[in-house]
């Protein structure tokens, strides 16, 4: 089993405070918690014979780490595990993992505001690959592009084997989390839904638009996209503006946690690897460290676009584009926030040479760029 990057922040913060693990299911939340401490007492709470103990408060407390997963499913979880922290206390450490956004379901109960720290697990990227098995980036890159970064169909590595993981996860996620979660009942619609979606990589969504096709409402589209965002299924990435208000009525577009399901080429398979490795290097600056960051892309009224633009503190910090094969410079790395000292790097998948302009513009490998990230250095 090979570490996760965020393994050190959470073996330091489980001696703290309550910790909250969520992400996509099956990226790997359970083993890398299970790793943390050998002496560990796991429950899940969609085990009839857990969910007992749960209800008993009759789990170990001589064990170093209490495991509960996905306890979001229970009603008014954060009202009891408020009660279990303020009146036991730490230890044992309480480590609380689950397959959806924890702040999403289940709102009913107290706050744990000041008694938690809340970390998002996202699959494995190219640098994680590389650093964590003996893969070198030539074969991990076309394996991320082909399957995508799910521990196991990665581990795997053949399409076919992708294919019917992806059947399966997409099954647990309609038929069980949603159904458990939500009163949303046409699952039949959503299986669409995501359809229409791995079409769409790298375009902008009109909710108008797949409202029409699926002949329903566009608020029941809208909330239908809420949903698989908050099941860690797609993430929206709006536009730039700096006027928020203004931004929010903008389309945005959506990418998938797993690469895999992209239905593309690959141009969009890139693009999509590319906004997963951004937005987890996102995920661990503000978990991690407390940054505040955002992911967006850029465009105007007439169409010149760039694929995205990193923020920190609502600050333009990172202007990234996208490309598979080409080498000249796009003109929209300088033309866009031209008053901005920022930085300003095109990724080409298909690059002989690394080239940098006077501007500060640079044009490198793919590769390079996604081994070396963070973006912006972590502060002390």
């Amino acid at each position: 089993m090979m570490d996760r990057y965020l393994k050190n922040a959470l073996l330091e913060d489980i001696r703290q405070k309550i910790v909250l693990l969520t992400g996509p299911r099956q990226c790997g939340k359970t083993t890398l918690s299970l790793m943390l401490d050998q002496d560990n007492q796991y429950l899940n709470y969609d085990l009839a014979e857990h969910r007992l103990l749960i209800a008993e408060k009759s789990w170990d407390r001589n064990k170093s780490l209490i495991i509960f997963d996905e306890l979001h499913k229970m009603d008014r979880w954060k009202s009891w595990l408020k009660g279990i922290y303020d009146v036991e206390g730490i230890p044992p450490g309480l480590l609380v993992t689950g397959s959806a956004n924890l702040s999403a379901f289940r709102k009913t109960g107290d706050s744990l505001a000041g008694r938690h720290f809340e970390f998002r697990l996202h699959p494995l990227d190219l640098k994680e690959t590389v650093e964590h098995t003996d893969m070198d980036e030539d074969e991990a890159f076309d394996r991320l592009l082909k399957v995508g970064g799910f521990p196991e169909p990665f581990l795997k590595g053949t399409e076919r084997y992708h294919n019917r993981w992806k059947r399966s996860h997409t099954d647990l996620i309609l038929k069980e989390d949603l159904v458990t979660l939500t009163a949303v009942r046409d699952i039949q619609s959503i299986e669409t839904l995501i359809e229409m979606l791995r079409s769409r990589v790298g375009s902008t969504v009109s909710t108008n638009s797949l409202a029409r096709d699926l002949q329903k409402s566009p608020n029941t589209v809208q909330h239908w996209l809420k949903l698989l965002t908050d099941l860690y299924v797609v993430f929206a990435v709006p536009p730039y503006s700096t006027k928020i208000a203004r931004a929010l009525l903008k389309q945005p577009k959506y990418y998938f946690y797993d690469t895999g399901m992209v239905a593309g080429d690959d141009g969009a398979k890139l693009e999509n690897l590319v906004a997963c490795a951004l937005l987890k290097e996102i995920h661990r600056l503000e978990d991690v460290a407390g940054e505040q960051l955002g992911l967006h892309f850029v465009r105007d009224k007439d169409g010149r676009e760039i694929d995205f633009l990193v923020t920190r503190n609502r600050q333009p910090q990172h202007l990234v584009e996208v490309k598979w094969s080409d080498a000249s410079l796009s003109a929209n790395l300088q033309r866009f926030l031209s008053d901005e000292p920022i930085a300003r790097t095109q990724l080409v998948a298909d690059l002989k040479q690394a080239k940098s302009y006077p501007g500060g513009e640079r044009i490198v490998p793919a590769r390079e760029f996604l081994m070396s990230l963070p973006l912006v250095q972590d502060r002390k």
